[in-house]
């Protein structure tokens, strides 16, 4: 037995609408009735599906981490080695500072630096999409230590969480104005940690 009215829309279309919204302004810069226009819902549609701003832009975190999760996984099944997979993820940040979508940061950070440490339940989904970059990070280490390209010998774990907080860096730098060519200098020397 149904209940209520079939959906009019498809869900996962209107999530990633939100999420780039999201994205462009913060949480707290989104207002709902840009988010109701952005997301060509009426409001009734839009409490009956995400029931409150909160719960959608928590799904819009979900769905960003799940999303970045699944693209740099296939990346790292594609390349050549694994220390090739961390130098293009480093090196594809300075294409961020150009482009249509230029200079947005991580959306993770930029939800971490605006209020993740007042929201327990957007710190939890923040650190475990996090969470889970760093565990692609460790395998691409892993995969390099056995090709030979990093030394056995240092940790992986801590090798991971050293790239994805340069990762971060990164994209801070690029959202806060820094050029291409800087980018890639410092993803350079970053890399120089893996030798």
């Amino acid at each position: 037995m149904m209940i209520g009215r079939p959906l009019e829309f498809n869900p996962d279309i209107v999530l990633e609408s939100a999420m780039q919204l999201f994205w462009r302004k913060g949480y707290e810069s989104s207002s709902l009735q840009e988010l109701l226009i952005t997301m060509g819902l009426s409001k009734s549609s839009f409490y009956q599906t995400f029931k409150s701003k909160h719960a959608l832009f928590q799904s819009c975190i979900q769905h960003y981490g799940k999303s970045l999760n699944n693209e740099i996984r296939t990346q790292l099944k594609n390349a050549d080695s694994g220390k090739t997979f961390i130098n293009n993820l480093l090196n594809n940040v300075a294409n961020e500072t150009s482009g249509p979508d230029a200079r947005r940061g991580c959306l993770l950070m930029n939800t971490a630096s605006e209020f993740a440490q007042t929201d327990q339940e957007i710190a939890e989904l923040v650190s475990s999409s996090i969470d889970s970059i760093t565990n692609i990070f460790e395998l691409a280490i892993q995969q390099a230590q056995r090709q030979e390209e990093i030394s056995s010998d240092k940790n992986a774990r801590t090798l991971a969480t050293y790239l994805v907080s340069n990762m971060s860096g990164l994209k801070n730098m690029v959202k806060a104005g820094a050029d291409r060519e800087t980018i890639k200098r410092i993803a350079s020397i970053v890399m120089t940690a893996l030798d």
